[in-house]
């Protein structure tokens, strides 16, 4: 027991394994839609999903780094900037697999 709260003290191991949980969550979830012959499937489901995570990663990373930067200087440091645009690019991703689709949505 001792080793799993030696893991979670280790910063470098709980981005292993959020990343290891993002993989297998999209990679669900693309099955699932690969499955039903749905659009956006298991490649591209992958792709979001692990991409999202290391973005944030990444964000968590820098304001880390640099958040104890005072707010007068030139540089500011926002991980909800990054987590933001996630949002948007995902959106942007369903909106064409909302047009790709044979099946009218705006019916």
């Amino acid at each position: 027991m001792e080793w799993v709260k030696s893991c979670i003290d280790n910063y470098e191991a709980v981005n292993l394994i959020r990343l290891l949980l993002a993989t297998l969550l999209s990679g669900l979830i693309g099955i699932e839609r690969e499955f039903h012959g749905r659009a956006a499937g298991f490649r591209t489901h992958l792709l979001v999903g692990i991409g999202a995570c290391l973005m944030m990663i990444v964000s968590e990373y820098f304001f880390k780094k640099y958040g104890g930067i005072s707010g007068n200087m030139a540089v500011r440091v926002d991980p909800a900037r990054i987590a933001a645009q996630i949002v948007v690019g995902i959106g942007f991703l369903g909106a064409g697999v909302i047009i790709k689709s044979d099946k009218s949505y705006m019916d």
